[in-house]
Order: structure tokens, then C-alpha cells, then sequence
């Protein structure tokens, strides 16, 4: 091995430990370190359970302070109802604490109200009771003598509401009971237009021997309809149409039980109409 060699193989021997030694951290640097590290650990530890802690306290004095009780009572959705019958029927007070209210017995005793459907109710942060209602919608009126009960959607007559005043948003009803004419006949006027339904004044039950669903309506513009329930709501769609086939002058009866057919009241002679629905 001549000289350059030499220098080579010990230049590299010696450059490669060189290069160890600057790898290599001693121990004392390493200590403040780590040291800082779990120091920063501890630090991040404390705030954690100090905020726990604070967390807690704040709660429990929450809720063992007023703050926690009942403030404000917002009810939405009513129109039927006042907002205080609402509210004295829910029992809710300004004594009662807000999350310890009972929601299921809540909702049980505002639907004892005969036009609630729908109850929902709502704790919002941090005092205050939100009531959202759904009513049943009066479709019609039962008329007795010069007496009106509302007709609920679900087919029940409120007896305990009695109205004198004459009312004009819904048909009236004659010699209808509760049951399952009654159920049928608001039914059909849920699926009527209501346009359609606004131009009926009086439908009154007038049951044939072969047919318990026959009724009898007086419409606002003079003209008398005989139809049956079976085939009202399909009928009664097309009564505009049918209405513009006739001399508003001459009145009579529009018989919708079987094809379309009209009859003047000073006439003996029948004039079938053309039904949109049967062309």
C-alpha cells in the first residue's frame, strides 16, 4: 500500500467516526429537554382539571340557583287555543325546574285540550320552555236548532263548544251523528278543492233506503246537489265545470249519484251534463 492509499483508508476510517460523534447527543443536553416536555405535560394536565373542575362547579350552582327554573313559556302553532289555556293546561310554572320537568305527562295533559292533534316541547338554555301545538282543523259546523258545534277533522263533534254566532269559514252539517258516515263525510271534504268547499252552505245526512250515504248539499249559489258519499270527493271536483253548462238564472238540482244530470226546479225534464271526469 504506497502512501495515497494509506491516506484514503484512514481519511475515510476516520471521517466516518467523525461523523458518528456529530450524531451522538450526550445525556446532560437531553435532560432540560425532556424535562420541558413534561413540564409543558403537567401544565396542560392542571388546565385540563382545573376547567373540569370549574365546569362542574358552575353547574351545580346552576342548577341550584333560580336561574335554573322556568322564565319563559313560548308557544307556537296555536291558533284555536290562547296561549294561556295552553299554558295553564301544560301545569307549567316559574317554581319548576327546567330539566326536571316531566315532558311525556306535559304533552298528555295540553292533548286532553279536544282540538290539540300534536304536542312538542323544548328546553332551550338556560330558562326557557318552548310548546309547539298542531290543532285538528274545523272542516265543518253541526247545526242544532240555532246552535253550532264545530266538526273536527277526526270526525268528533265538540258539543262543549257551542257558537251562536253564525259561522261562515266551513259548510254546516244536519242530522249527522258521530260515526262512520260522519268519518266519511269529512273525508271526502278533506279531498274536495277548497275553493269547491267554501261554495257549499248546508250538507245535510239524507240516507236512502239502498244507500246510507246519501246526502243532500244547498250551495251559495242557489243550486241543490244530490250525491253519495261513495263518489262525492270524484264528483264534486268537477262541479265548476259542471256549473258552467247551466243557466246561472235557472236553478235546480245537479244529481251527481249516477252519470251528471240536472233538473230545474220549474221543470219536469231532466238535462244530463257533460262530466270532465267521464269524458
Amino acid at each position: 500500500m504506497d502512501f495515497l492509499d494509506y491516506f484514503l483508508f484512514f481519511g475515510r476510517a476516520g471521517g466516518g467516526e467523525f461523523m458518528e460523534k456529530s450524531k451522538i447527543v450526550s445525556l446532560e443536553d437531553r435532560i432540560p429537554k425532556l424535562k420541558q416536555q413534561r413540564r409543558k405535560k403537567a401544565n396542560r394536565r392542571l388546565v385540563l382539571l382545573l376547567l373540569l373542575f370549574f365546569t362542574l362547579i358552575a353547574c351545580v350552582s346552576y342548577f341550584q340557583s333560580p336561574l335554573s327554573r322556568v322564565k319563559n313559556i313560548d308557544v307556537h302553532g296555536n291558533e284555536l287555543y290562547s296561549v294561556d289555556q295552553i299554558v295553564s293546561k301544560s301545569q307549567i310554572t316559574t317554581k319548576q325546574n327546567i330539566w326536571k320537568m316531566n315532558k311525556t305527562e306535559i304533552i298528555k295533559e295540553i292533548k286532553k285540550l279536544p282540538e290539540i292533534k300534536e304536542v312538542k316541547i323544548k328546553t332551550v338554555f338556560p330558562n326557557t320552555v318552548k310548546i309547539t301545538v298542531s290543532e285538528y282543523k274545523r272542516m265543518a259546523y253541526f247545526v242544532n236548532e240555532t246552535t253550532f258545534y264545530p266538526v273536527l277533522e277526526n270526525g268528533r263533534i265538540l258539543k262543549s263548544q257551542k257558537i251562536t254566532l253564525l259561522p261562515i269559514n266551513a259548510p254546516f252539517l244536519k242530522d249527522f251523528k258521530e260515526g262512520k258516515v260522519l268519518n266519511e263525510m269529512i273525508t271526502s271534504l278533506k279531498e274536495v278543492p277548497p275553493e269547491v268547499v267554501n261554495s257549499i252552505s248546508e250538507i245535510q245526512h239524507t240516507p236512502k233506503e239502498n244507500d246510507q250515504y246519501h246526502i243532500t248539499l244547498y250551495m251559495n249559489d242557489g243550486f241543490e246537489v244530490s250525491a253519495t258519499l261513495r263518489t262525492f270527493s270524484e264528483k264534486m271536483l268537477h262541479y265548476p265545470s259542471i256549473l258552467s253548462q247551466l243557466d246561472p238564472n235557472v236553478k235546480g238540482v245537479i244529481d251527481l249519484e249516477v252519470g251528471s244530470y240536472f233538473k230545474a226546479y220549474t221543470s219536469e225534464g231532466e238535462e244530463m251534463l257533460e262530466d270532465e271526469g267521464e269524458r
